[in-house]
């Protein structure tokens, strides 16, 4: 049978009448659940607002303004923000403007109701010597005078480099323009694009001839990659073939200005895909002569990085990652021939992960470039011991000079490079083996590997930022235990100049608030520790038992288990829920080879460490029920929750799943040809849901947003069809104009009601009788 609600769309509705205890052992759990009322889904829904305001003086990651020996950060008080400034010469530490009064002319000038304690942006800057604040708030960039508190606005274009918006298509468009003009660093010439070739013209405007004639708008130059050498003698640039423009079609049924639906499109393209082909060219300028490169070296690139000029002019370089992901090369390109050269080769039998090195837990990769002294050598980063690590390379010849790190720890980011002293400031976890392996520590080395210092003692997770001079730097760190402290060092010295702020949390525990557990098990070689947390219920009783849900997200980019403080609570724990999350193999920050069992292998998700976690936890504590598990996750985690049910129901019973790509083969191109390898194999049908729908026990809810612009909306409707046709039961939550994640308090509470129903065998509330 089908429902169809305001917003919810119902397949094969389950239920039924039976009592609370009947219901509760139907479903597996050995244990009968006290009654849920209104109040507790109450206090679910509205818990993290509730901590959230019983927090004092708890800073957020700070940043250093341009030009000044000054950094900025963002404090929260009793759920109010206040922007603090630290002069790090002084000391002097003060509010960074009147957010009062800033919030008045804000006001004034866009007609809206800001808050001085809510204010909409956590970054800004500060120009014209310090007398104008510049921001975003959305797509819209404001600058303010801070002595009148006047503020104007300008309204971004999709081109402008602040524009922040999702965007899949990796095809640069063909731009005839002659308005757009690449000044040389002479002065003396100027570079444009005309019937998609490059043009060059004087800056007396007597000569204007075209230094290409190969361009057509199927084989175009970008004007954007236009890259002159510094002594302006040559010019670089892409010629761009352009790929298969893959579009998704969306139908946005409830607008808000109009009665009618809309039909918008997005270029989005697939696993497989025809990518557009990067062919980089040179021009000689005072031959007005086009140089052939020959691409050997980047013949099947999935995407060629910026030309980057040596100072010299000697040549330039550009990072080729090669489609499927298994080997990163750096070329340079020999200005006076136009010969390229690989300087530094990075090979894997399974992925290199491309992204860049950045301090970020829940998303980065491993490639790191420091060129010293105009290339003479070049530090990067690399996995070719099995761990990531820093290697310093002779930038002329490509040889390896030496290994800077080692050991069975991984470098997470890299702050500050010295190349006079010779010395990095990096990030690194998994030093310490008393600690957890994913505490984040900073340490000093010299370039040649020796006088490794470490600089954060404290048992914590730390995170670095340097001032841009490098004469000091900021260390924030916490435990999920242990509010936040933040303190100013010199760097030469390490010396701590400033304890800058003490977070305090007293309230927040007297409300009941209370840390989730740090949990560890071996996984399945036997040998490697597991890490998670376990979020307790509300009014938590350890004579009692209690059902446990996890929440998933396995996806290869991160790991997603905290670390550091939060007040954030599961909604769940307010059920009477145990929730736990854990950060399985094939995740990011540990050994290469624990990253590698996601490979062409998203289906594992971690699942067989998770169920001996699982067991661990329910072995070590009395009151953690597996007897029943739930599990739930977004995006990657809708994946992991419904691959749950299908390939471990053993353990596994109940499952929401939200904005899942289900087949990888229809989400998008770079995260999944990146895991499951290309070209596209049988290994996609193997991790695939929607091909192992038959599979399906326990009882499942798909929740899907009808404008997802991360995961092809079509993934959770294609799941959805073979399930029916293979009849099987399940629910599906369709949310009118939700983008990812469907956001809001309907889809919570939708979840809330799943579990109670499926797990604790109870009737949730009517929600349109209260």
């Amino acid at each position: 049978m089908y429902k169809i609600g305001a917003l919810m769309l119902t397949l094969f509705v389950q239920g039924g009448s039976e009592s609370v205890t009947a219901q509760a052992l139907a479903n597996g759990s050995n244990v009968a659940h006290p009654p849920v009322a209104p109040a507790d889904f109450e206090r679910a829904l509205t818990v993290n607002d509730r901590y959230g305001g019983l927090t004092v003086n708890v800073p957020e990651l700070p940043f250093w303004l341009t030009g000044v020996d000054a950094f900025v950060y963002r404090r929260t008080t009793h759920g109010e923000y206040q922007f603090m400034l630290v002069d790090a010469a002084t000391g002097v530490k003060r509010p960074a403007f009147d957010q009062a009064r800033l919030a008045a002319a804000l006001n004034k000038a866009s007609h809206k109701s800001y808050q001085a304690g809510h204010l909409p942006f956590d970054r800004f800057e500060l120009t014209d010597d310090g007398r104008r604040l510049d921001f975003l708030i959305e797509h819209v960039r404001w600058s303010c005078d801070l002595a009148s508190y006047a503020c104007t606005s300008t309204t971004l274009g999709v081109d402008a480099p602040d524009f922040q918006q999702l965007s899949h298509d990796y095809t640069p468009p063909a731009e005839n323009n002659p308005d757009q003009r690449s000044v040389s660093p002479d002065g003396k010439w100027i570079a444009y694009i005309k019937n998609y070739n490059v043009f060059l013209r004087s800056k007396d405007g007597l000569q204007d001839v075209p230094l290409s004639w190969d361009g057509s708008e199927a084989d175009y130059y970008v004007f954007s990659t236009l890259s002159w050498s510094p002594d302006s003698r040559h010019l670089a640039a892409y010629r761009i073939r352009p790929g298969y423009k893959r579009e998704i079609h969306y139908v946005n049924s409830s607008t808000t200005d109009q009665l009618q639906p809309e039909y918008p499109t997005m270029v989005y393209p697939k696993p497989g895909d025809v990518l557009p082909l990067p062919q980089p060219v040179l021009f000689d300028i005072a031959g007005r002569l086009q140089i052939v490169i020959d691409n050997a070296l980047f013949s099947n690139p999935f995407e060629l990085s910026s030309l980057q000029w040596w100072e010299d002019g000697r040549g330039f370089t550009f990072e080729h990652n090669q489609r499927g992901h298994q080997l990163y090369r750096l070329v340079e390109v020999d200005a006076a021939t136009g010969r390229a050269r690989s300087l530094i080769d990075e090979i894997s039998k399974t992925f290199v992960d491309y992204r860049p090195l950045v301090m970020n837990q829940h998303g980065t990769g491993k490639t790191f470039r420091y060129d010293v002294d105009d290339g003479k050598e070049i530090i990067w980063a690399s996995e070719r011991d099995g761990y990531e690590h820093l290697y310093l390379f002779n930038g002329r010849t490509g040889a390896l000079e030496n290994q800077i790190t080692r050991g069975e720890w991984v470098v997470r980011g890299v702050n500050y490079i010295d190349p006079v002293k010779r010395q990095i400031w990096f990030e690194a976890s998994g030093m310490n083996p008393e600690e957890d392996p994913y505490f984040v520590h900073a340490y000093r080395i010299g370039f040649d590997g020796k006088g490794l210092t470490a600089l954060t003692p404290e048992p914590a997770n730390h995170h670095i930022e340097f001032s841009p001079d490098g004469r000091y730097y900021v260390d924030l760190w916490s435990r999920i235990d242990l509010p936040p402290r933040m303190v100013l060092y010199r760097a030469s010295d390490n010396a701590k100049l400033m304890q800058v702020e003490t977070a305090e949390s007293s309230e927040l525990a007297a409300a009941g608030w209370q840390p989730p557990l740090s949990f560890h098990a071996k996984g399945r070689d036997g040998k490697t520790d597991i890490w998670g947390v376990i979020h307790l219920p509300a009014n938590f009783d350890p004579t009692k038992k209690y059902p446990v849900v996890e929440n998933i997200y396995a996806g290869p980019q991160g790991f997603f288990v905290p670390k550091s403080f939060s007040t954030r609570m599961e909604p769940l724990t307010q059920l009477g829920f145990v929730v736990v999350q854990i950060d399985g193999m094939g995740t990011n920050n540990r050994s290469r080879a624990f990253h590698d069992f996601a490979w062409k292998n998203l289906k594992d998700a971690g699942f067989p460490d998770r169920i001996l976690w699982h067991k661990a936890a329910a072995a070590r504590y009395p009151w953690y029920d597996i007897s029943n598990v739930g599990i739930f996750g977004t995006s990657a985690g809708g994946q992991s929750a419904v691959s749950a049910l299908l390939f471990h129901p053993d353990l596994y019973k109940v499952a929401v799943a939200n904005s899942g790509c289900y087949d990888n083969r229809i989400d998008k191109i770079w995260w999944n040809e990146q895991w499951m390898g290309w070209p596209v194999g049988i290994e996609y049908s193997q991790s695939s849901a929607v091909d192992n729908a038959h599979r399906l026990h326990g009882k499942l809810m798909i929740v899907v947003g009808e404008l997802d612009h991360n995961v092809d909306p079509s993934s959770s409707f294609q799941l959805a069809d073979r399930l029916i046709k293979a009849g099987k039961d399940f629910d599906m939550v369709y949310v009118p104009g939700a983008d990812h994640g469907t956001p809001g308090t309907y889809t919570q509470r939708k979840l809330l009601d799943f579990f109670v129903r499926n797990i604790l065998g109870q009737t949730p509330p009517n929600w349109n009788a209260t």
